[in-house]
């Protein structure tokens, strides 16, 4: 590889009118990263199946990542537009608690279709035009399951485990076109979802004091600090960082609170 394959380090640079495009954009995490970018300057479309709450300043593109067509058109619309994407953020993605052998088949391809074929899809339907940007980035959303046995998120953490993997290969693969590959690994986020798991549980507090107690810090992670590593990632003087899974989790996979 060149050595000017990715560009020098110069002075710090804003993501003002990087195109920025975020998958599962109009919720959660998705959302609070395409805030982050919007109120960085950034040029921000979000996809989603369903945009209510997507966030001000940011153009809602509505497709179903299981859709090849609606992704790939959605996709193109912003690059035409804008004639290049700087940034793909690939976010979108759905739970499923179960151990091995729970839940029916397709439904096990139902996540997988959405978790990391979803990833697939969109990144395949960015590439052209992230070849055509001078700071390329993509940032694919992992999570603390796909490196820490939790129970009855097999399915959940085998998707995960795909998307940290793909995101090493990626990077190898994409590096000397100047497109830098990584990815963030959260912890028990504070999110809408989280809300409404917490809601319908028999005691709500114990419910949200556990999913406390998961992080050695004694809470959960919030969305926000989740986006601030994405920047992070994206970030165009970030040149070095390539092929690296950033963990978010409170000390969730690396730090063990009792005495030996």
């Amino acid at each position: 590889m060149s050595e000017c394959s990715l560009r020098r380090p110069g002075p710090s640079r804003s993501f003002e009118r990087k195109v920025v495009l975020v998958t599962g954009g109009a919720a959660g995490i998705g959302k609070a990263v395409a805030q982050a970018f919007v109120a960085e300057g950034a040029v921000v479309a979000v996809l989603d199946r369903d945009l209510n709450g997507a966030p001000d300043g940011a153009t809602g593109l509505s497709a179903d990542v299981t859709n090849d067509a609606a992704v790939s058109g959605a996709v193109q619309s912003v690059g035409e537009k804008h004639g290049r994407i700087d940034i793909l953020v690939a976010n979108a993605g759905i739970s499923y608690p179960a151990t091995v052998e729970e839940g029916p088949l397709s439904d096990w391809q139902t996540l997988f279709d959405v978790n990391v074929l979803g990833y697939v899809r969109a990144i395949r339907a960015a590439l052209p035009w992230l070849r055509k940007s001078q700071d390329a980035a993509i940032v694919n959303m992992s999570s603390c399951t796909a490196g820490t046995g939790l129970r009855r998120r097999v399915l959940y953490a085998a998707t995960k485990g795909a998307i940290e993997a793909m995101t090493r290969a990626m990077a190898a693969d994409l590096l000397h076109e100047g497109i830098r590959v990584n990815c963030v690994s959260p912890g028990t986020v504070d999110t809408p979802f989280i809300s409404r798991l917490i809601a319908q549980a028999p005691d709500p507090a114990l419910q949200r004091r556990a999913y406390n107690m998961r992080q050695p810090t004694g809470f959960m992670v919030s969305a926000e600090e989740v986006a601030r590593a994405v920047l992070y990632l994206a970030h165009p003087d970030a040149r070095s960082t390539v092929g690296s899974v950033l963990t978010v989790d409170g000390g969730f996979a690396n730090v063990r609170l009792f005495d030996l």
